[in-house]
């Protein structure tokens, strides 16, 4: 037991790390025209398909209703996200090595809030780019906006957009949930040490 924390931080660590491995979240776009789906993935530095022309044929599809070209490139998150997550890794390994609560309560605190922070920024990348179209779509829908679900589904005319994390998301959340859990072990073992 008095190891458990230690061990746990480390798989939390590699689970974070799998970010490198893995995309981070999916979007998909089912209709009648493509019955099978266009996948988009999203990761901490890229953005690809299940196939070589997904993100081409998306752009197609975002210029009749006036929203904006996903270009990777002018997305300064993608520059700096593999940092910020070896960073946030290196921090993890560290207060494994070190064995202290307050170590441990730091790195799930701070992983807690960039994660936060990350939501929200994908929230408002999604925001801007379906709420902020082109006067010259041509094709126009009043009122009728574009932005994806953050997560699980809705329709866009007749698109069903679907968003969820993809498997480098969920190795994320279990890091996450690893280092809160690590420390309210760390702290109950605080405790019962000075109750001895």
């Amino acid at each position: 037991m008095k190891n458990a924390p230690r061990i746990l931080t480390f798989i939390a660590t590699a689970c974070l790390l799998m970010l490198f491995f893995f995309p981070l979240w999916r979007i998909t776009l089912i209709a009648p025209q493509y019955p099978d789906g266009v996948t988009m993935y999203i990761w901490i530095h890229q953005i690809t398909g299940d196939s070589p022309g997904t993100l081409q044929n998306i752009n197609i599809l975002n210029h009749y209703v006036g929203m904006k070209m996903i270009e990777p490139n002018s997305i300064p998150e993608l520059s700096y996200f593999p940092w910020v997550v070896g960073g946030l890794g290196l921090m993890g390994f560290l207060a494994g090595i070190i064995n202290r609560s307050k170590f441990y309560l730091s790195w799930a605190s701070i992983f807690l809030i960039l994660a936060i922070l990350g939501i929200y920024d994908f929230y408002l990348w999604e925001y801007d780019y379906g709420h902020n179209l082109s006067p010259t779509a041509p094709i126009k829908v009043p009122g009728q906006s574009y932005q994806p679900p953050l997560f699980g589904s809705k329709m866009l005319l007749n698109f069903n957009a679907i968003s969820y994390p993809a498997t480098g998301g969920i190795f994320m959340g279990i890091a996450l949930m690893l280092s809160i859990l690590v420390s309210w072990i760390r702290i109950k073992l605080n405790k019962l040490k000075t109750q001895s």
